[in-house]
């Protein structure tokens, strides 16, 4: 191929290249993708962190606490104090310290956290207990009433506020709903068929309870008038959310976050004391094969019978043998009452009715004493002998 012939293929290819690229252009369509990472670190590690900037966002200060422990530097005088977190291992002393401080002037609002138990007269749930307010599932309640008017929404809450013509509508869990049997609540929340939100007063302060407190969730706070309720609940008031009452402490961080190295840690410590226990006295030999006798063959077989198998299989054993060999002595003999057979072997062995009896009746499940087992075989090798 000479070069003109080259430079014409070259031209025909980046001719071809070019339509093919203008072509392309021409059916491209640009468009934007949002790629979905899921929520932030610390989202993560705050379920409620949006209700927190929620709240900030209204002008009221939030603080974040871990533990009962800021309880003492909070002062009760426009404070609510929201228990979200898991509680079961609050103490009567620190659901005291609570209800002081309500008492005391200060919003307390927590979720009941266990249902109501007729047979304990208790939930468990100690701070629930303490307000007098019960728990149960909505499914045991009785049916309500047919409404002439239908709810058209019956799974959501409604909160009703004077001077209001239409209900704050909350997306509570309709599966849990609030009792209050001495008629102490003040305010109320409901669905159509369960109560999921009552208010109290307590002394000077306030006490708000929740069957749950998901609706104020990262997830769930932007619906409905979820967040309208956490604001109309702490309104006028500096907030303390405390959602985990529990700290890990340090081995389970440990087991959590290195538990290769907790592995290693145990294993180092059993070598070493191994390594350094003292032994007491020098190491027994085994005995030699050749002084081994038939007399210690049979002790050791019977001490492994009796250590494994217990001493009811012992006697049981001498006792079938008896009555095996006086079956071959004395044909009939099993079909004789128990009476006759003892008889039978009274004549046989010439030993009392009243020896035979003692050395063939069942014995009870206890273990008996070293004597007494000792006498009970000797009992029955003495009737086997006379067989």
């Amino acid at each position: 191929m000479n070069r003109r012939a080259g430079w014409l293929v070259g031209a025909v290819v980046a001719a071809l290249g070019g339509v093919l690229a203008i072509f392309l252009y021409m059916k491209a369509v640009p468009y934007q993708e949002v790629i979905e990472h899921g929520p932030a670190p610390e989202a993560q590690a705050n379920p409620y962190l949006a209700a927190e900037h929620y709240l900030r966002q209204q002008g009221i200060k939030v603080e974040h606490a871990n533990s009962l422990d800021v309880l003492p530097t909070l002062e009760p005088r426009q404070r609510t104090l929201l228990l979200l977190g898991e509680r079961s291992n609050m103490t009567p002393r620190s659901v005291d310290q609570v209800m002081n401080w309500t008492r005391a002037g200060g919003r307390l609002l927590f979720v009941a956290e266990a249902l109501w138990d007729d047979s304990t007269n208790s939930s468990g749930d100690l701070l629930l207990d303490r307000v007098r307010l019960r728990q149960l599932l909505s499914k045991d309640l009785k049916a309500p009433e047919p409404e002439l008017i239908k709810d058209p929404y019956p799974e959501l809450t409604k909160l009703y506020l004077e001077d209001e013509d239409a209900p704050a509508y909350l997306g509570f869990d309709t599966d849990f709903h609030l009792e209050d049997p001495l008629n102490l609540a003040q305010a109320w929340a409901n669905s159509e068929a369960a109560t999921h939100l009552m208010q109290l007063n307590y002394g000077q302060g306030t006490i708000t309870v929740l069957t749950d407190a998901e609706l104020w969730k990262n997830d769930h706070i932007d619906q409905y008038d979820n967040a309208w309720l956490l604001w109309y609940l702490s309104a006028d008031t500096d907030v303390t959310l405390l959602f985990n009452t529990d700290h890990d402490n340090l081995l389970t961080l440990l087991l959590r976050y290195f538990p290769q190295a907790l592995v290693a840690l145990l294993a180092l410590i059993a070598l070493w004391l191994w390594r350094s226990a003292v032994r007491h006295g020098p190491l027994q030999q085994p005995a030699p094969k050749a002084r081994r006798q038939l007399q210690e063959h049979l002790q050791a077989s019977a001490a492994f019978q009796l250590r494994h198998n217990g001493q009811q299989h012992l006697l049981h054993s001498l006792q079938q043998d008896v009555l095996r060999r006086a079956r071959q002595l004395h044909p009939g003999f099993e079909q004789l009452v128990v009476a006759e057979q003892w008889q039978v072997l009274a004549r046989l062995t010439r030993q009392p009715t009243r020896a035979i009896s003692q050395a063939l009746s069942p014995r009870p499940k206890q273990r008996l004493s070293s004597a007494e087992f000792c006498r009970q075989v000797a009992l029955l090798q003495t009737l086997r002998n006379a067989l």
